[in-house]
């Protein structure tokens, strides 16, 4: 069974990550972007990541700029603006495109038949829950806020 363990992608500075590394956490995957009208979740992410990480919890950003052009910067624009703008202290990604032949397999996995949620990722913000042994659990659409997601990670807490 495929699950997050089975990838690994670049961070932001362009070091490898094993997404193995999380398992054991609660993961929230999601694309991101710094000029969309969803831009503000970062906030609500990062008040997420504070009040659960030390509990298991941990936000995955991946910014995209496939959706309407919302994330032109470079990999240091990105996360200077993450950074200074909303405290973000999750872990970022490279930039990359989640829908297309140029998505990771990642985003392949996350989209396809076998995440019983196959359709392409349709904005920013696309949230992705994953549980503590890497399986996806649930997919929430980009205006789903994310103190909303709060009791499904706190079920996958067990809290």
């Amino acid at each position: 069974m495929t699950t997050l363990a089975s990838f690994a992608a670049n961070l932001a500075d362009g070091r490898p990550q094993p997404l193995a590394d999380y398992l054991g956490q609660v993961v929230l995957v999601v694309n991101t972007a710094s000029e969309c009208g969803y831009t503000r979740q970062y906030q609500g992410l990062q008040e997420l990541q504070a009040a659960l990480g030390a509990r298991g919890f941990t936000v995955l950003a991946f910014p995209c700029n496939q959706f309407g052009g919302q994330e032109p910067g470079s990999a240091d624009d990105i996360a200077t603006f993450c950074e200074t703008r909303f405290g973000v202290s999750f872990p970022l990604f490279a930039k990359g495109d989640v829908n297309g032949p140029a998505a990771s397999l990642l985003w392949q996995w996350l989209t396809g038949v076998e995440s019983g949620h196959p359709h392409p990722v349709k904005w920013n913000f696309t949230k992705f829950l994953i549980d503590r042994k890497g399986r996806l659990v649930k997919r929430y659409e980009p205006a789903a806020e994310p103190h909303e997601l709060l009791p499904d990670i706190e079920a996958l807490l067990g809290g």
